[in-house]
C-alpha cells in the first residue's frame, strides 16, 4: 500500500498556511515528497555502499568498513597504472565518507581519527 498521510497532511497545513487553494497543492506535493522518499535521510545509501541493510548493527558496520576498504585501499594498487589507481582512491574516499557519517549518526558526534 502507498504512503497517503503525506500528501493529506501537507493538503491541509498548505490549505491553511497560504488559506488558498493553491496552498493546498503545493503542500500536497510537499507530502508526496515525503511519502515517496525524495527528502529521506542518505542513511540508507551509506550502508548500501558497505553492502548493508539499513538494520545493520554497529559490529556489522565495523566489520564491512575494514572488509572494504582493505580490499580497496589505494595502497595496495600503488604500482598499477594511474586509472586503476584513481578509481581505487574514489572508492576509498566513498568508503570513508560513508563510514563516517554512519559513525556520526550512531556517536552523536564526529569520531576522531
Amino acid at each position: 500500500m502507498h504512503r497517503w498521510y503525506g500528501k493529506l497532511l501537507g493538503f491541509i497545513a498548505g490549505w491553511l498556511l497560504l488559506r488558498h487553494p493553491a496552498g493546498g497543492v503545493i503542500g500536497a506535493v510537499i507530502g508526496h515528497a515525503f511519502d515517496a522518499g525524495w527528502l529521506a535521510p542518505r542513511r540508507h545509501k551509506d550502508h548500501a555502499v558497505l553492502g548493508l541493510g539499513p538494520e545493520a548493527s554497529p559490529e556489522e558496520i565495523d566489520q564491512a568498513y575494514r572488509r572494504l576498504i582493505s580490499q580497496y585501499h589505494p595502497d595496495r594498487v600503488a604500482g598499477a597504472a594511474p586509472e586503476l589507481r584513481r578509481q581505487a582512491e574514489a572508492r576509498a574516499a566513498e568508503l570513508n565518507a560513508a563510514y563516517d557519517r554512519l559513525r556520526r549518526g550512531q556517536d552523536g558526534r564526529k569520531r576522531r581519527r
